[in-house]
């Protein structure tokens, strides 16, 4: 039976693929995995999933002049640096080594279609929140006038919490604010996961803050991979609180910033949303204040002036109508002394005619008239009962006399 050694057949194999494959071939593939060694190439191990399992696989590699040119165009480009998980479409020559096998030499890679492939993956995540009906709803939230009880999702070690924790406790004002710091992993195939446990954890405590900020401090775009999730996107699209982005890039908006409340650059330019809004509410209200003041302090001077006028008036009827009382109680008093001496002239007369009845009545008048007065034992003869031998006595103007009674009859017997 012919046979042939395990080198015959390599070699076999080598010259069929040599004379039957095209020079090159375009391939999309996935980056495996991807190491560098000190001489500068790059070994790779390409991959094609499906379901997320992987259905095909093969070794490539970038030798160091071609990796050096090709990693800097491609991530000057893109944005970001060629990693495991990146979705590329490459230029290969196609290798079958009697010893190493079959592999692949990159020779070129079409940084557009990364481009293009991470574009469309955004649209059609954005597309889903938008036919979910999720896309604006965090919007729809309004954000309190000062907000200040803030819960926060970063790494505690990230650069950017720091700025931002920095930033917000030293501000120029003197503000107060109440933050609390969520730990999550922010960047890698577990960050999503993490970030959105951490909402739950918020969401169980939700009355106790105004807002919920994702922070982060950059990093290469690949980094920012996570941001572009769709299960991540639509926690934050769905949360119960504002939620303000400040994930450190300055090139295009992650869908996470998307679907956010309010999305700023930088965690630094967070804190100074928040404290601005506070500025803002102060500043509002001072000018409240001196509105108030000014008008308060106009219509106390309107009433002070009208109080003025009044008193003017007041005092001007007041004089007049205390002449008219003076003049009143002057005619009056003018009266009464009339009244008073009439009275002290009838009263007077009266007395004088009192008087003179009383001298009229004197007894010692009467006697002088002619009159006497008897009186029997000191009695009235009216009076007394009389017997002989009684003693009399009679008064006359000038003489007492003495009598005795002899008898007594009636007047009429």
């Amino acid at each position: 039976m012919e046979h042939l050694t395990l080198f015959d057949l390599n070699r076999l194999v080598k010259e069929t693929l040599d004379s039957n494959l095209e020079p090159s071939y375009w391939v999309v593939a996935e980056i495996g995995e991807m190491r560098s060694n000190q001489t500068g190439h790059c070994y790779l191990e390409l991959v094609e999933k499906a379901d997320d399992k992987v259905i095909a696989k093969m070794r490539a590699t970038i030798w160091a002049y071609t990796y050096r040119n090709l990693s800097t165009w491609f991530e000057g480009i893109t944005g970001q640096a060629l990693q495991p998980g990146l979705k590329i479409l490459c230029n290969v020559t196609i290798q079958f080594h009697e010893l190493y096998g079959l592999s692949a030499n990159v020779r070129d890679i079409d940084a557009n279609f990364t481009l293009g492939e991470r574009a469309q993956r955004r649209k059609k995540i954005i597309e889903q929140l938008m036919e979910d009906g999720v896309f604006d709803m965090n919007k729809s939230h309004k954000l309190p006038v000062v907000p200040q009880r803030i819960a926060v999702i970063s790494s505690p070690t990230a650069a950017g919490f720091g700025d931002f924790m920095d930033q917000i406790t030293k501000n120029s004002y003197g503000y107060q604010f109440k933050v609390r710091l969520y730990k999550a992993i922010m960047q890698g195939d577990k960050a999503c996961e993490s970030m959105i446990n951490a909402m739950l954890q918020i969401h169980n405590s939700r009355e106790e803050y105004d807002a919920l900020i994702i922070i982060r401090g950059g990093g290469s775009q690949i980094d920012l991979d996570c941001f572009d999730d769709y299960n991540l996107a639509a926690h934050i699209a769905q949360f119960t609180l504002p939620v303000i982005t400040g994930i450190g890039h300055e090139r295009d908006e992650t869908i996470a910033d998307l679907v956010a409340h309010t999305m700023m650059k930088t965690p630094t330019a967070v804190a100074e949303f928040l404290i601005s809004g506070v500025r803002a509410f102060e500043e509002r209200l001072d000018d409240a204040f001196a509105r108030i003041f000014h008008y308060t302090n106009s219509v106390l001077n309107l009433h002070a002036q009208q109080l003025s006028t009044l008193g003017y008036q007041l005092k001007a009827s007041a004089k007049d109508k205390l002449s008219a009382r003076l003049y009143r109680v002057d005619h009056l008093n003018e009266r009464l002394k009339i009244h008073a001496l009439n009275q002290l002239q009838n009263h007077q007369k009266r007395l004088d005619l009192a008087q003179k009845s009383l001298n009229l009545l004197d007894p010692e008048t009467i006697l002088k008239r002619g009159y006497t007065l008897t009186t029997v034992n000191g009695k009235s003869i009216s009076k007394a009962e009389i017997k002989p031998g009684d003693k009399m006595k009679t008064l006359s103007a000038e003489k007492i006399i003495i009598s005795t009674v002899e008898t007594q009859k009636d007047k009429n017997g």
